[in-house]
């Protein structure tokens, strides 16, 4: 018989009967949900499908059925960083997490053990190496997913198809009160929930079969289990969206709906069955005497707020920066961003100058004062805006005021006791790479024709003071204010003293302009009277702050921190200037 032939209802019903050793239509009735009349009536489909006899005993057929449905193994997807587990995320993988005495992924490995299956995978990406453990005490295998930063979990399954069949495919985050893992599957099912939710795609549609949906649909608990049959399709399909190279951010699901899919059925979970942890305050609210829960970030807040822990509220992480990782939380009723670096940000930034910048610009009208910031962790904690938007760097209107604001800012003078080397911190990015060789094969061509620029740099005239180093699009905010819309330049992580214009230069590269666009920002930043000079000094700084960036996205890249076309961009903003200016002033002829 073929495992088709049965469907969710009646699998779940031959299962009991076989677990039970027993028949009572009562009891049969309460293990599986339904009603007596609907039992009495998959009773007598079984009995059609000839794996049940007249006296509701399991035939000879149901009994090689259950032989053939003994599940193989399971893949258990534990790469991703948990984005919405901030703040400890940065501290714990998501599938690491101590729940109510166990961590996640070792109560899941325990339920499939107990349901008969042991050889278990490990998709790993974020902190891999603290999963180790895991092939000692468990015999887990582990696969590193290396895309685990850039790409979803569909590239995950991707790194193991070749042992998809008869299997088990589990997310890391859930804490199942019941062993939701069978001895025999006799169908594919997948499970969702009772509830619905506008991030679904999947819902329970006609004889219980998993169905795609717009809009609402059933909670999606990711726990899936694929007969060997079915499994092929998935392994085709996962295989062509992997190859069509557009499916970056596709969950894995997607692959279970296309033309000639197999039945894959709807296994509903009651609310109380599984608890999805996502986020820190999921967490809290299911055990709130979780050791994960302990975090330095919290304990910031709550010292520096003098709030409790049960106080913050309505944590959401931003969109993750380019150096740190921030979030938005509601303590007494009042909105904060807190700011935690990011990965190898230490080596990056010292937090005293930052500090020191701050108290140079404090009641300067450039930005908000922060609530707090800790010059040893880079924790930072600042008021949030309401109705803000950034710059539109291909806005007249908003460029003129950007432009303006930031010569406002030149022209005060202020000044620090430290200062940003351009050339000296091209080098120590590079530095940072531990001898490995850069992603670009004429990078030392283009490094060498970078560094001609400097003596010709060296010579120009300079105004130094204060200066932002990162005043790029992102940074300039618009917000409401009595009515009003203002605008504050903020993450002065880099400042230091500096040639201002390099400031223009920066805005440039990071709104990706073309030549034309760097020419009408400097008209807008010098109101039309910008010197040949200063404009070839300009295209000069972007040349040098190109190759700056770009070594600065080569070594967060040993992070899995990728920034694409940004990356690349960079790269192609020191080769294209430095030649130019090379061209333009002819510093490479008077060398030879």
């Amino acid at each position: 018989m073929k495992q088709t032939e049965l469907n969710q209802a009646e699998a779940l019903v031959l299962s009991e009967i076989r677990k039970c050793k027993g028949f009572d239509r009562y009891e049969l009735a309460a293990r599986t949900g339904c009603s007596r009349g609907r039992v009495n009536k998959l009773l007598k489909q079984l009995k059609e499908k000839g794996c049940l006899s007249s006296d509701n005993r399991l035939t000879g057929q149901a009994e090689e059925l259950f032989c053939r449905s003994v599940p193989k193994n399971a893949v258990i997807l534990a790469a991703g960083f948990g984005m919405r587990m901030v703040p400890i995320n940065t501290e714990t993988s998501k599938a690491l997490l101590e729940v109510k005495g166990e961590r996640l992924i070792d109560r899941l490995i325990c339920q499939l053990h107990d349901a008969g299956v042991h050889d278990i995978t490990v998709v790993t990406g974020f902190m891999k190496d603290s999963f180790e453990y895991l092939i000692d005490e468990y015999g887990a295998d582990i696969v590193y997913n290396p895309d685990y930063s850039v790409k979803n979990n569909l590239f995950s399954l991707y790194r193991v198809l070749d042992k998809i069949g008869d299997t088990y495919i589990i997310p890391c985050d859930l804490y199942c009160r019941n062993n939701p893992f069978r001895s025999c599957e006799l169908v594919s099912r997948y499970v969702i929930g009772t509830e619905t939710t506008g991030d679904s795609m999947v819902r329970a549609g006609r004889n219980g079969v998993l169905q795609r949906t717009r809009g609402k649909g059933n909670r999606m608990y990711g726990i899936c289990y694929l007969r060997k049959e079915d499994a092929a399709f998935l392994r085709k399909r996962v295989m062509e969206l992997v190859s069509a190279g557009n499916h970056d951010r596709m969950f894995w699901e997607e692959a279970l709906f296309s033309e000639g899919a197999p039945r894959i059925f709807a296994d509903i979970a009651e609310p109380d069955d599984i608890t999805e942890i996502n986020t820190y305050e999921q967490l809290r609210d299911f055990d709130h005497h979780s050791e994960a829960l302990q975090s330095d970030a919290i304990e910031t807040i709550c010292r520096k707020l003098h709030a409790a822990p049960e106080e913050i509220r309505n944590i959401l992480v931003l969109k993750k920066g380019m150096t740190n990782r921030s979030f938005l939380f509601t303590v007494h009723d009042c909105q904060y961003i807190m700011r935690i670096p990011g990965e190898g940000t230490d080596q990056l930034i010292d937090r005293r100058h930052e500090a020191e910048v701050f108290r140079t610009i404090h009641g300067k009208g450039l930005c908000d004062d922060p609530v707090y910031i800790d010059e040893k962790t880079g924790y930072k904690i600042t008021r949030y805006l309401t109705d803000v938007r950034t710059c539109d760097p291909f806005n007249d209107e908003d460029l003129k005021r950007c432009m303006r604001k930031l010569k406002e800012f030149h022209e005060m003078k202020l000044s620090v006791g430290h200062c940003f080397d351009l050339f000296g911190q091209i080098m120590f990015y590079e530095s940072l790479w531990n001898g490995n060789p850069s992603v670009y094969r004429d990078y030392e061509q283009t490094k060498a024709d970078v560094f001609l620029l400097k003596d010709y740099l060296d010579k120009q005239q300079k105004d130094l003071c204060l200066t932002h180093i990162d005043a790029v699009c992102d940074n300039f905010l618009f917000y409401q204010e009595n009515g009003e819309e203002k605008l504050q330049l903020t993450d002065w992580e880099y400042a230091g003293m500096q040639d201002p214009h390099v400031d223009i230069a920066m805005f440039c590269i990071y709104s990706m302009y073309s030549r034309e666009q760097v020419d009408h920002l400097i008209d807008l930043y010098f109101e039309g009277s910008c010197t040949d000079d200063v404009r070839l000094k300009i295209k000069c700084y972007i040349a040098v702050c190109g190759l700056l960036w770009s070594n600065w996205c080569e070594y967060k890249r040993q992070f899995g921190v990728e920034f694409g076309e940004y990356s690349l961009r960079q790269y192609r903003f020191a080769k294209d200037y430095s030649r130019y200016v090379l061209s333009q002033t002819g510093i490479r002829e008077t060398m030879k």
